[in-house]
């Protein structure tokens, strides 16, 4: 075996040992491990929070949340009233991180009286916003999230929620 066929069976290992390309060679999260992301946040999968760094900081307009448990027992209660569906229309990324370009839709699936956006949702009210997601990525991991509203398409008080 010459020394090219040593480093190749090497980092052959290497991989298989991790089961992704990536984590041997790269820090960059790629669109088809950020699909697997939204694949289980789109369907209530709380292991979603697996893509999260354990000291992460996620800035949800004023609200910041801290760390991966912090985010999980969010979204575990928000989940109980709203249906979300994210989408990605935009994707953008490197080895420091993620940009993001996300219509989402909220749906209203129970009543609840204080929620998140400081107004009583009844069931069936729907909200379509795009927003604009940056990802700070640390060993593969989010680290710190920023999301922020870019457009309102369709505010929770608007029309009749089963055509949006």
């Amino acid at each position: 075996m010459n020394k090219r066929e040593f480093l190749l069976a090497g980092a052959g290992l290497a991989l298989s040992a991790t089961g992704n390309v990536h984590a041997a060679t790269s820090n960059r999260i790629s669109r088809e491990e950020y699909d697997v992301y939204l694949k289980r946040f789109n369907s209530n999968d709380m292991t979603f929070i697996d893509f999260y760094h354990p000291e992460v900081v996620l800035e949800l307009g004023a609200k910041e949340i801290k760390g991966n448990l912090g985010i999980r027992d969010f979204y575990a209660n928000v989940k109980k009233y709203i249906k979300e569906t994210v989408e990605v229309t935009e994707y953008i990324s490197d080895e420091a991180g993620i940009a993001v370009e996300i219509p989402t839709r909220f749906e209203c699936i129970a009543d609840w009286a204080d929620s998140f956006w400081g107004v009583p949702l009844k069931k069936g009210q729907v909200m379509r916003i795009v927003s604009f997601g940056f990802y700070k990525v640390v060993d593969r991991k989010f680290s710190h999230v920023k999301s922020a509203r870019y457009k309102m398409i369709h505010d929770w008080q608007m029309g009749d929620p089963r055509k949006v």
